[in-house]
């Protein structure tokens, strides 16, 4: 799927309105992405009113330190696992204080994949707090940029439906 930058702004413009119109705040725990969700956000003025944090813990250090990732997690799930992103939402629930916090952890590429974790899998989390996260994985096709699109695009998309059922 082809993601346009047009098409990132509207979603980034969605989410944003459901946040401001909640009254909610938002921050963000990027790994594959790169800080490419915070970007989208931050691009609308007044975008401080609800964008708290954007955190990028690329490495697997980063998510430990910042974000208190347990290490036998990452040791035993890997990086790219639902059980990181559950605990990387919490983590900047934790250090932040938003109301709402999203994390991504995927293969982007063009290299890194296994046969468990092929190239363009990304898991996903979003919630306000451990009882009330989903998290989801999607297999993406493409290459790096277009994976990284594609979450990004994913990850607005989801957190604006979670954010309008509360």
């Amino acid at each position: 799927m082809n993601v346009t930058d047009g098409r990132l702004a509207q979603a980034g413009e969605a989410l944003a309105a459901v946040l401001e119109r909640k009254g909610m705040t938002i921050a963000t725990a990027e790994s594959c992405t790169g800080g490419w969700v915070a970007k989208i956000l931050t691009d609308r003025a007044g975008s401080s009113a609800y964008v708290m944090a954007g955190l990028v813990t690329y490495s697997n250090e980063a998510k430990r330190a910042i974000l208190g990732v347990q290490a036998d997690t990452l040791v035993q799930d890997g990086a790219v696992s639902e059980p990181v992103v559950r605990q990387m939402v919490a983590g900047a629930i934790r250090a932040t204080g938003v109301d709402i916090a999203v994390a991504i952890s995927g293969v982007a590429g063009p290299g890194g994949g296994s046969a468990d974790k092929p190239v363009g899998t990304v898991w996903f989390a979003w919630g306000n707090g451990v009882e009330n996260t989903e998290a989801r994985v999607e297999h993406f096709d493409g290459d790096r940029d277009q994976v990284r699109r594609q979450s990004v695009l994913f990850v607005l998309e989801g957190v604006t439906r979670f954010v309008e059922t509360l």
